[in-house]
C-alpha cells in the first residue's frame, strides 16, 4: 500500500510538474492580430541538390533537398508541438502562410484559420464573401501549411518569434526526411514539391535558412 500511494505521488508531482511547463511555453508563444496584405507574390521554388544531416531523440536523420524554397506570406495561424514524436522533435512549429488574394482579403473574408494535427482549415462566414476571393480551390492555392525544421540557434529563435498577423520571407530548401533508428522503426516525412496540390498532402517541410519581417 504504501508503495502504491509513493508510485501515484511521483505520477501526482510529474503530471503538475509538466503541466507547469506547458503553461509558460504557452505564454512565450508569441500572439498577434489577423489583418490584410495586398500584392504578396506566389512562393518561387527552384532545382537544388544535396543533403544535410542531424540526429533527434537516437534517430539518424537526413534532409534531402528537394527544391530551393523562398516564400512570402501573410502569417494567418502557427501551432506548436510539444510531442516526443521525432516529427514533433525536428519541427516543434507549423507556420501557414498566405499571399495573393487570400492575403489580401484575409480580413475582409472574415477567415477563420486554425492549424491542428498538422494541417490547415479554414472557415468562412458566407459564400458571399469567398467571392471576394474565388472558389474554395483558389483559396487552397493561395494558403499552406509549413512545417519547419531549423538546424541553428539564430534562425531556431527566430522562427519561435513569428506570429499571426507578420509579413515574413522564409528561405530555405523542400526537403525529404528520412530517419533511421537501431531499434525502431524507421520514418519518413516527406515535403510537397507541387504548386498546385491541395487537401491533407499539401503541406511543405521546409528547411528553413533565413527569417526576413518585412513590414
Amino acid at each position: 500500500m504504501y508503495e502504491d500511494n509513493q508510485r501515484k505521488r511521483r505520477i501526482i508531482i510529474l503530471l503538475t510538474v509538466l503541466l507547469v511547463l506547458l503553461f509558460f511555453a504557452y505564454r512565450n508563444i508569441p500572439k498577434g492580430k489577423q489583418r490584410s496584405i495586398a500584392g504578396i507574390r506566389e512562393p518561387i521554388q527552384t532545382e537544388a541538390s544535396g543533403e544535410e544531416y542531424t540526429k533527434v531523440n537516437g534517430y539518424d536523420i537526413s534532409l534531402a533537398y528537394q527544391y530551393a524554397y523562398d516564400i512570402e506570406g501573410l502569417v494567418v495561424c502557427t501551432n506548436d508541438y510539444f510531442g516526443m514524436s521525432p516529427e514533433d522533435k525536428i519541427s516543434p512549429r507549423d507556420v501557414s502562410l498566405a499571399w495573393g488574394k487570400v492575403a489580401e482579403q484575409n480580413v475582409q473574408v472574415g477567415f477563420h484559420w486554425k492549424a491542428s494535427e498538422r494541417g490547415l482549415k479554414n472557415k468562412v462566414d458566407s459564400r458571399e464573401k469567398l467571392a471576394l476571393v474565388g472558389s474554395v480551390e483558389d483559396v487552397l492555392r493561395q494558403c499552406s501549411n509549413n512545417h519547419l525544421i531549423t538546424l541553428d540557434t539564430a534562425t531556431t529563435n527566430a522562427v519561435k518569434k513569428i506570429k499571426v498577423g507578420d509579413h515574413i520571407r522564409l528561405k530555405g530548401y523542400l526537403v525529404y526526411v528520412d530517419g533511421h533508428h537501431p531499434s525502431k522503426k524507421d520514418f519518413f516525412w516527406y515535403s510537397s514539391t507541387s504548386r498546385d496540390d491541395i487537401g491533407s498532402t499539401a503541406c511543405e517541410i521546409i528547411l528553413v535558412k533565413s527569417v526576413e519581417w518585412l513590414d
